[in-house]
Parts: structure tokens; sequence; C-alpha cells
């Protein structure tokens, strides 16, 4: 396989993370009854861990072209579920109520996803860079968590608010917030082995 088509391979990637966490993430767990949080949380940090490996080995302006990619797709996808929900059932299946029930969004909500998509992988990919101009070629696990943690944040934080603030709630904005952004903060360290393997499976090189 050549780095066209491990590249290829890796948006197809980090495409299908962004769609599985946009579908499937309105479903909430729950840790010991404790801790709350979407299914999403197992894939939305992958798609931070191929930005962090396609900015170390292709560069910053091929990892915004993911991002570019990404954020087309969850417009397109925001756009033709509106439209999926908005056209009338047929006859012989007039009961649309689960249909609606799963895939009904908010404007406000879609518009957060989009907002929060954008930016926060646009500003992991900035700090990753500014990491790597400092420290050089050494410590990619140290680029790779730090940008990610505060990529994730970004993104949680941007989220949160946009989709769920109302004057008088924010003190309960900040509780859901830290504990989805700890989460991710726990993934991106369980993924620090696999952006090691990437960036050696990407380039045929190890990395330092």
């Amino acid at each position: 396989m050549n780095k066209t088509q491990k590249l290829d391979l890796m948006l197809a990637v980090y495409i299908t993370c962004i769609v599985a966490a946009e579908l499937l993430g309105a479903k909430v767990f729950t840790i010991n009854g404790v801790i709350n949080a979407s299914v999403a949380i197992f894939v939305f940090p992958i798609t931070f861990t191929i930005n962090d490996i396609i900015t170390e080995v292709e560069g910053k302006e091929r990892a915004r072209s993911f991002v570019r990619a990404g954020f087309y797709v969850l417009v397109g996808l925001a756009v033709y579920t509106l439209l999926a929900i908005a056209l009338p059932p047929a006859s012989r299946f007039p009961d649309d109520a689960a249909y609606r029930t799963i895939f009904a969004k908010s404007l406000r909500i879609i518009l957060a996803s989009l907002a929060a998509f954008y930016l926060s992988e646009r500003f992991d990919i900035y700090v990753f860079s500014k990491i790597r101009e400092k420290f050089g070629k050494e410590r990619l696990w140290l680029r790779n968590n730090l940008s990610n943690f505060i990529g994730q944040l970004f993104d949680t934080t941007i989220f949160m608010f946009l989709a769920f603030y109302q004057p008088g709630n924010f003190t309960f904005v900040l509780s859901i917030i830290w504990p989805y952004w700890l989460l991710k903060c726990l993934m991106s360290v369980i993924e620090t082995p696999f952006t090691y393997l990437g960036v050696r499976w990407l380039n045929g090189a190890p990395a330092e």
C-alpha cells in the first residue's frame, strides 16, 4: 500500500468516526451511575489522533484538508437529515415518529456541533504544530496529548455552551463539560501508542 492509499484509508476512518459520532452520539451511557457520557466518546477522539498523525507526517495544511472534508460531510449530513425528516411519509408507512425521534435535532444543536468540530480540530492542529516547532521531532507523546487535551477542551466547551447555555445555567453547563473532557483526555492517553504506530505506518520510519 503506497502513501496515497494510506492517506485515503485514514481519511475514510476519519470521516467514519465523524459520521458515527454525529449519528450515534445521542445515546448516553453511564459509568457506575456517576459519570454519564455520549457513546461518541469512543470514536470522536480518534479524529484528533488522526489529525496529529497527518500533521506529524504530512504537515498542518494536509491535516487542515482533513478537517475541511469532515466539515463538508457534516454540513451535507445535516442538510440531508433535515430534508429526510421534512419529507412526508408514504401512506404504507404513515408513522415515522420513531424515525423523527432518532434523527431529529434542533438547528441549535446542529450549528453547535458544526462550530465545535471545525474550530477545535483546527485549533488542535495549530497547537500540535507549535509544540513541534519548539521541540522538533522529539516528544511526539507530549505534543499529541497536550494538543488533544487543549483541542478537546475547546471542542467540549464550545459545543456545550452553544448547545445548552441559557441565562442562569452557567454552573450546570460547566458541570457537564468537565466529565466529558476528562473522559476525552483519558481516551487520548490510551490512543497515544496508536499515534506512534500511525506515524510509523504512514511514513515508513520510526516515530521519535
